[in-house]
């Protein structure tokens, strides 16, 4: 919204119909999106989005280092004039690995310059602790306590080698960014907000007088992100991330601009979708509960999901263990709100209608 109390709508350029498409898009004047291919196979690319500034380029966000996402990502700075060493500051919303390994490469190439959230320094060290201790990833044990004792055991085997075969750069950032922070790039002023939730440092960057927001992977326009899958997941990533989602919808209506999807033109819209959806599958699980289900693990083997309205059954590993944690955390904010009970027998717990 500007001074004036008028809903700033930016002249948005014409976007390609898959939003996948490679090459450099123009979205507003001065800012461009690069789509990277990512080594996924449920997310095919990740959104860079390059600003421009008299210092060089801004990016925020980076895509993950090896694979095709380099190539791409020097080509599509290549389109607008730059090269990859022009690269002044590279602003990542969160440390997920297709937002911040590139980063991180370009900085020991270069000497760009790298922010992230503070609220992911605990996941930064424990990534690093992996690399030092061999400190394993906590879903197996989440997993277990959620009664999914077999889908545990193909997680820690899947992580195990998902490890073993990492060698992306890690560290800290240069920068560590707070709530409310403002980060210049030329004229513009991007406003940090803390959105806890997908992870505990995710951020999004908001530039009030253009009507932008760079919504990361907090609001996403086509798939609901995961909630607290990280290294050092917080206690109640759910409420953290509903939380999140009603700040983003408390501010001014803005451009979506996300880390994986279209460009969309209503913040809101998307939001109150996903608040939606969160308050359907808390009403699911406990219909579940009701109907005789009491770990993490049954009630999401009685859920369908995703679009297909698939069964838990038919997703990939790490995809199903996804739900199981999601679901997790939808019941233990049930708990939290007096209508669910819980109780650990033999490291799982177990729920029950209050």
């Amino acid at each position: 919204m500007s001074e004036d109390g008028n809903i700033v709508r930016p002249n948005v350029a014409e976007q390609p119909q898959d939003w996948t498409e490679p090459g450099t898009h123009a979205v507003v004047a001065g800012v461009h999106r690069i789509p990277l291919p990512l080594p996924l196979s449920g997310l095919r690319a990740v959104n860079v989005y390059v600003i421009d500034a008299p210092t060089g380029p801004v990016l925020v966000d980076s895509g993950w280092v090896g694979a095709d996402g380099g190539e791409s990502l020097e080509q599509g700075l290549g389109a607008l004039g730059y090269r990859l060493g022009d690269v002044d500051r590279i602003v990542v919303t969160h440390a997920h690995h297709d937002h911040y390994t590139q980063a991180l490469a370009l900085r020991e190439r270069f000497g760009s310059r790298v922010q992230l959230g503070r609220g992911e320094l605990p996941s930064v060290e424990a990534m690093l602790r992996r690399r030092t201790d061999g400190e394993r990833a906590p879903q197996p044990q989440l997993l277990r306590r959620a009664g999914a004792t077999r889908l545990a055991d193909d997680m820690a085997t899947l992580l195990k080698a998902l490890d073993e075969k990492d060698d992306a750069p890690w560290g800290a950032p240069d920068g560590w960014l707070d709530d409310g922070q403002e980060v210049g790039v030329g004229e513009r002023r991007l406003e940090v907000r803390a959105t806890p939730g997908h992870t505990r440092g995710h951020i999004v960057l908001r530039d009030a007088p253009a009507g932008l927001l760079f919504s990361g992977d907090h609001v996403l326009p086509h798939i609901t992100p995961s909630i607290g899958y990280e290294r050092a997941p917080e206690p109640a990533p759910l409420r953290s991330y509903l939380a999140s989602l009603r700040l983003v919808r408390d501010l001014p209506d803005a451009l979506m601009l996300p880390a994986h999807g279209p460009v969309s033109p209503s913040v809101h819209t998307r939001v109150d979708e996903l608040l939606r959806h969160h308050e359907e599958r808390l009403d699911a699980s406990l219909t579940q509960l009701k109907a005789g289900a009491s770990t993490a693990y049954e009630v999401a083997a009685g859920l369908p999901w995703t679009r297909r309205m698939s069964t838990l059954d038919d997703l990939e590993t790490e995809h199903a263990s996804l739900a199981v944690l999601e679901i997790a955390a939808h019941l233990d904010l049930l708990v939290t709100d007096g209508a669910v009970t819980a109780c650990e027998v033999g490291g799982v717990v177990h729920y029950a209608p209050a």
